[in-house]
């Protein structure tokens, strides 16, 4: 599309130094299918020469005094701000969200690297009371070379939680974004450039999936795995870094529940869970999905849902009309349109959507499922796309019931006035983000992470930034 920059020359980055490779693939706009630009494949000495380039920033960085480190954070932060009208439509052209979607990721960004900024200060360890003559105390400790992994749909938010919180505990990374969405990472790494990071502090690579998890994950430098995808792919990661007994942070899939209650704000409940699906196009890992509705309920929020999303405007994410963009790739449409068939062949009532429309572009309605057998895949595949399913319950237990019997567990919502059910909701919901009465699964101040399947370790908060860290004990006898 016309009127904007040219997409950004992505580079590797390596010892702070912007390194080319031999080996290139394309970045495509999934909304015209466009080719927008490169981005380089980095081979084995690449990577090996990424990890030396991380060892060496980390014995600076690690000795850097926090608030020095802090104020590095947020200079890039204020640099990150400056320049988000000049991001933003990168990664609307390479992922496909809104142009408010990509600004919006990109503020959710900028107030984790600000968050953990100031956290990293607070990284204190505790005296413990052992008697006269003997000082024992527990040190927090940088864990040392992180490898990272970020995937493709959130191209800045999230290798940001991981750039965020490894720096501010006084860590170096390398750092792989998804090839297909390279801009969001690239922006970041030259803020953090452009603000006076040590060299070497962050490495910046992309390359074949595979090879470049193997090489990282089995690099003797490297001391924990952080990664963010689905699950198959988290299971063999963390099955990886075991091997080598190396410690992992995994952001793994969902299939978010929803549980709407007879005493809830029934038209709120439905108008902002069609806002929620909307965002990204669904392909968020907390995208409101199975809504399990009180039957005497049910009927009225299904309509209103139904006419919510029938509403929703689709097209490019630079249009200004466009309230919901492309998926990211042809991938996805053929797997939404597949579970819509399956669905459909089990006797599933499509509400709204359910059409693949011709032309350009990888688009696809938002589309209501109602009535969904049991046998039908997308009660257990999370569809990673805009696909809501609608089911009315027998009251509070039925409905836990359902919500909590997937071996997923990342984000749950409830909605519901009642003080007595809202903790019910907090005590027996199955989840690692429970939110009630809105759907916003996580902030800055707040850890987020699954339990189940779903994946371990906690990203945000002060865990977020504890993660990247190690406890060391301290027993002094003093003569």
């Amino acid at each position: 599309m016309s009127g904007w920059a040219p997409y950004p020359e992505v580079r590797l980055l390596i010892g702070g130094r912007w390194r080319d490779a031999a080996e290139h693939r394309p970045v495509v706009d999934p909304g015209t299918g466009e080719t927008l630009g490169s981005v380089p494949l980095a081979d084995g000495r690449d990577l090996a020469d990424a990890v030396d380039a991380a060892c060496a920033g980390l014995r600076a960085w690690r000795r850097t005094p926090p608030a020095e480190r802090a104020a590095v954070l947020l200079r890039a932060a204020s640099l990150l701000r400056d320049r988000t009208e000049a991001i933003a439509p990168d990664i609307v052209r390479e992922q496909g969200k809104t142009l408010a979607g990509a600004r919006g990721e990109i503020a959710r960004g900028i107030s984790l690297l600000e968050w953990d900024a100031h956290e990293g200060r607070r990284l204190d360890g505790r005296v413990i009371p052992c008697g006269p003559g003997l000082q024992v105390t527990a040190r927090r400790e940088p864990v040392g070379v992180v490898a990272a992994f970020a995937p493709w749909n959130a191209p800045f938010s999230s290798p940001m939680r991981k750039i965020c919180g490894a720096l501010a505990a006084g860590c170096a990374l390398v750092l792989k974004p998804a090839e297909e969405t390279p801009a969001g990472a690239w922006h970041i790494a030259q803020a953090l450039q452009d603000a006076g990071l040590p060299p070497g502090v962050l490495n910046l690579v992309f390359g074949r999936p595979e090879a470049v998890s193997r090489a990282l994950i089995e690099h003797p430098a490297v001391r924990l795995v952080t990664f963010t995808g689905s699950v198959a792919v988290g299971r063999q990661l963390a099955a990886l870094a075991g091997q080598h007994l190396k410690p992992t942070i995994m952001e793994l899939g969902g299939h978010a529940p929803v549980i709407v209650l007879g005493d809830a704000d029934v038209e709120a409940a439905a108008r902002q869970g069609v806002q929620a699906k909307a965002v990204n196009s669904g392909q968020i890992c907390v995208s409101p999905t199975r809504f399990f509705v009180e039957r005497s309920v049910h009927e009225r929020f299904t309509d209103a849902f139904v006419a919510a999303a029938a509403a929703v405007r689709t097209g490019h994410g630079l249009h200004p009309d466009s309230q919901m963009g492309p998926l990211a790739n042809r991938r996805r449409v053929d797997a939404i349109d597949a579970l819509v068939g399956d669905a459909r062949g089990h006797g599933a009532h499509v509400a709204c959507g359910g059409v693949r429309p011709g032309g350009p572009g990888c688009f696809y309605p938002l589309t209501v499922l109602a009535g969904v057998p049991a046998a039908a895949r997308v009660w257990r595949e999370e569809p990673f796309g805009p696909l809501a399913l609608i089911e009315p319950v027998d009251g509070l237990d039925e409905a836990l019931a359902r919500a909590n019997a997937l071996p997923l567990g990342l984000a749950a919502y409830a909605w519901t006035r009642s003080a007595a059910h809202a903790d019910a909701f907090a005590d027996r919901v199955e989840a690692g983000a429970l939110a009630l009465n809105h759907y916003t699964a996580s902030t800055a101040e707040t850890p987020f992470g699954g339990v189940k399947d779903s994946g371990f370790g906690r990203e945000g908060g002060i865990e977020g930034v504890q993660a990247f860290t190690v406890l060391k004990s301290v027993s002094h006898r003093f003569p």
